[in-house]
């Protein structure tokens, strides 16, 4: 197995994954791309390859605990003996609400899927449906989220499907809550 094809397999997952834990779309790119250098770094090291994709999610996960675990540190030298009220979060992504308003067919799968690393065969059974009904509405979720990112933030993906660009959540920032076409 090469790092290409994790890619071409799990890269909009797992920056999905990763985006929907860190609330975070600059250090989310951070976390992503260093999940993706320790992949590359350390593929020889993946004896079966049918588990590449828990393998890819675990380093992820640790990826995003060692940002959390250095941000805590910085956080906590800076504000010894002050309590901080939350101050302006428009830093954060828009990313939830837009899971939290899929419709409700789609927002399981991809909480199932996507969220909980369910395995796409295990959220069929679990929410009894066949595993085609499943990977269509990862499919459609996937474009929603996409477009709704897009439109929101400014993204836009390349040739490749790869998310690029800055953030600009002028629709998030001014509070106007997106409606679903």
């Amino acid at each position: 197995m090469e790092t290409q094809q994790i890619w071409n397999e799990l890269n909009d997952e797992l920056y999905f994954f990763i985006l929907k834990k860190m609330k975070d779309k600059h250090a989310s790119n951070d976390v992503f791309q260093n999940t993706f250098v320790k992949i590359h770094r350390n593929l020889s090291t993946l004896e079966n390859t049918e588990k590449a994709r828990a393998w890819a999610f675990q380093i992820a996960r640790n990826e995003i605990a060692n940002h959390f675990k250095k941000e805590a540190m910085y956080v906590e030298k800076s504000n010894e003996g002050k309590e901080t009220p939350p101050e302006n979060q428009a830093h954060l992504c828009c990313f939830d609400s837009f899971i939290n308003d899929l419709p409700k067919v789609y927002r399981e799968v991809i909480e199932l899927v996507y969220i909980k690393g369910e395995k796409q065969k295990d959220a069929a059974i679990f929410l009894n449906i066949s595993l085609e009904n499943v990977k269509a509405r990862v499919r459609r979720a996937k474009e929603i989220l996409k477009q709704k990112l897009s439109e929101c933030c400014q993204y836009e993906f390349d040739k490749n499907g790869k998310l690029i660009g800055e953030p600009n959540c002028v629709k998030c920032n001014t509070g106007t809550k997106m409606e679903w076409g």
